[in-house]
């Protein structure tokens, strides 16, 4: 039975208009890589970037391609520190996509169920939630986010929860929505005239029901979470210096960009917008990929 379930039409067509893309096959395969990279970046980097003994001072922003006094070649550069820009990537990968995937998960979970539990009870309930969701909304997300950050201090995992504040209520708002038509259908009505559940019918017919805008919007907003938190980051409000992502990377080197030294800023940068970019691109085409207008 398993084969027979995983196997659908839907998913056989969705699946199927993918791969006839060249742009999303080759962002899907980017975003492969990068992620493999991050996953395996205490094996793949020539030095550990956060041991600070093992860091010269004499090889500080070393040029792309220069080999240090101690023999090996940095191939990307140094900091001013004396890093590795290589190792320094790969881990601020790392980062980056922790932070980005953590707060989108969490962000698209208390959402849905917000907007979720808006839509099919209603009333003043409804009225609680979406009223929170358009306040949250009414602000840019990144003075939000900044304000959050001043009083909490800097850290992962306060980077994390900032942008989960303010988040949330996007994907609120979509779920509200999809419920809304969805409740009217004959199956949700089937189910009450069955007695079953409230909770019953919105965690088991009416959710799996709503998730497919949901999970194409999650894509996109990963790609949003980690741009923010490169923004804060950048700005010296997110994540902790001893711990740099890529925003971190790049703010460290903006200031010698006048001077010729570019590698020390532009690797990071270049990095941070392929990655961007091949989460934008393959949650473009799974968002036409499953929209029902484009049979």
């Amino acid at each position: 039975m398993a084969p027979a379930i995983l196997e659908t039409p839907n998913r056989a067509r969705i699946l199927a208009r993918l791969r006839s893309r060249p742009t999303a096959r080759g962002a899907a395969i980017a975003l492969v890589i990068l992620i493999a990279a991050a996953l395996f970046a205490p094996f793949l980097a020539p030095h550990d970037p956060y041991d600070l003994a093992a860091l010269s001072i004499f090889d500080n922003r070393l040029a792309p391609g220069t080999q240090s006094m101690d023999g090996p070649v940095y191939w990307l550069g140094t900091d001013s520190q004396g890093r590795d820009m290589l190792s320094a990537i790969l881990y601020g990968l790392r980062i980056s996509l922790v932070v980005g995937l953590s707060a989108t998960a969490a962000a698209a979970t208390i959402g849905t169920l917000m907007g979720l539990l808006a839509a099919y009870v209603g009333g003043a309930v409804e009225t609680a939630i979406m009223r929170l969701v358009d306040f949250i909304l009414g602000f840019p997300t990144i003075l939000v986010a900044l304000i959050l950050l001043s009083a909490t201090g800097r850290g992962v995992d306060k980077v994390i929860l900032a942008i989960v504040i303010v988040q949330w209520a996007q994907y609120a708002r979509i779920m509200r929505g999809t419920v809304l038509v969805e409740a009217r259908k004959e199956y949700v009505e089937a189910a009450r005239n069955f007695a079953i559940p409230g909770w019953r019918i919105m965690l088991v017919h009416l959710l799996p029901n709503a998730l497919a805008p949901i999970l194409v919007v999650a894509t996109v907003q990963v790609a949003s979470a980690i741009m923010l938190e490169s923004t804060l980051s950048f700005l010296g409000v997110g994540v902790p210096i001893t711990e740099p992502s890529l925003g971190l990377l790049i703010a460290s080197g903006f200031e010698y960009l006048l001077s010729g030294e570019y590698w020390i800023s532009f690797f990071p940068g270049l990095a941070l917008v392929v990655l961007v970019f091949s989460i934008n691109l393959v949650g473009d085409r799974l968002r036409e990929s499953i929209d029902p207008r484009r049979r």
